[in-house]
């Protein structure tokens, strides 16, 4: 499929009213249910669900997304390109109403992302990535809103990087998954890096803040699957950085036989 602005300027009118939706029971008492996993999902998840794979299902390619039904491996691994979507990821940041939760959109093709939103809707950041580049943009500062028209909606955008910081060595990690893997990594980071000071922020933000420039390293041990990660790898690696595969160094692929992620660890641009 062709990524042209069109198409991009699409999604992110889905990603907002799927985030406008979301906003909607944030700020009212929902109930919170598990998954088999233990995993908590909310009415917000479900919502969010039904009206991005509408949006999307107007592209005519196949949609994956964690509230969706799960597709066999045996029918997906012919999927030549598809829709990698979390309606809201950072449930556990939603249910805390902490702010850090994201719906997340991704376009997949050859096992890469190669178009992501990320939709952070208590911040009013809405940040893409594609051939064209990374972009973030604050929604908060347009009074009407009109996706349909990308280029003035680009025009208003920044490209990542866009942060300039003071110098020291920044590392992300989860506000809900710190473990002693991690915490491990970043002792041996020390070592290297007197001046390293740690940030915590959920959701695929972490991606996002590492293509804004606000971050070198983002280190994650411990699982994740397949949609939590999509969208913001696609954002951070069209701002020039890399998410790659803790064991062996290679890229972190899409659409596997399992769709648990591998430990990975995210590097900002080289400057």
């Amino acid at each position: 499929m062709e990524i042209s602005g069109e198409l991009i300027g699409k999604v992110l009118r889905i990603a907002f009213i799927a985030g406008k939706a979301i906003m909607d029971i944030y700020q009212h008492p929902f109930e919170v249910e598990y998954k088999s996993d233990n995993s908590p999902v909310t009415i917000a998840d479900e919502t969010a669900h039904k009206i991005i794979a509408k949006g999307l299902s107007e592209t005519g390619l196949p949609i994956l997304s964690e509230e969706g039904a799960q597709t066999s491996y045996e029918i997906r691994e012919n999927w030549k390109e598809f829709w990698l979507v979390d309606p809201l990821d950072g449930t556990k940041e939603f249910i805390k109403k902490n702010g850090d939760f994201t719906v997340n959109i991704a376009l997949i093709s050859n096992m890469q992302p190669i178009f992501g939103v990320v939709y952070a809707p208590v911040p009013g950041f809405i940040y893409w990535g594609s051939e064209f580049g990374s972009f973030r943009l604050n929604l908060n500062q347009i009074s009407d809103i009109d996706f349909e028209n990308f280029p003035s909606l680009e025009t208003l955008a920044e490209k990542l990087p866009c942060i300039s910081r003071p110098e020291g060595y920044l590392v992300l990690g989860s506000r809900s998954h710190m473990n002693s893997e991690t915490e491990s990594y970043i002792s041996n980071l020390k070592i290297a890096h007197p001046d390293l000071s740690f940030i915590s922020r959920g959701s695929s933000l972490k991606f996002c803040t590492l293509a804004e420039g606000g971050a070198d390293v983002y280190p994650r041990f411990g699982p994740t699957m397949e949609w939590d990660t999509a969208a913001g790898h696609a954002v951070a690696r069209f701002a020039g950085c890399s998410v790659n595969q803790f064991e062996n160094g290679l890229v972190v692929e899409y659409n596997k036989h399992s769709l648990l992620n591998p430990n990975f660890i995210a590097l900002s641009k080289k400057k």
